[in-house]
């Protein structure tokens, strides 16, 4: 059996926009450009979800129709 430590660059991350849910016990959370709502609810406890920032690996939304 062979083991490497395979030298791999780090992700590049940036402040990116999130909806999170307003409740304190829940901590779900989604990137405002994967949302289908303008300002939608909380998939799991069905909560209003705020805007915040958080860092995260960039990803592009092919199908995001709105400004990103």
């Amino acid at each position: 059996m062979h083991y490497s430590k395979k030298n791999m660059e780090p992700v590049p991350e940036e402040e990116i926009a999130v909806w999170a849910c307003s409740q304190e016990s829940c901590v779900c959370w989604m990137r405002e450009n994967f949302s289908f709502n303008e300002v939608p609810l909380c998939p799991i406890c069905k909560s209003e979800m705020v805007k915040q920032v958080k860092m995260l690996p960039i990803l592009t939304n092919h199908n995001h129709n709105g400004s990103a």
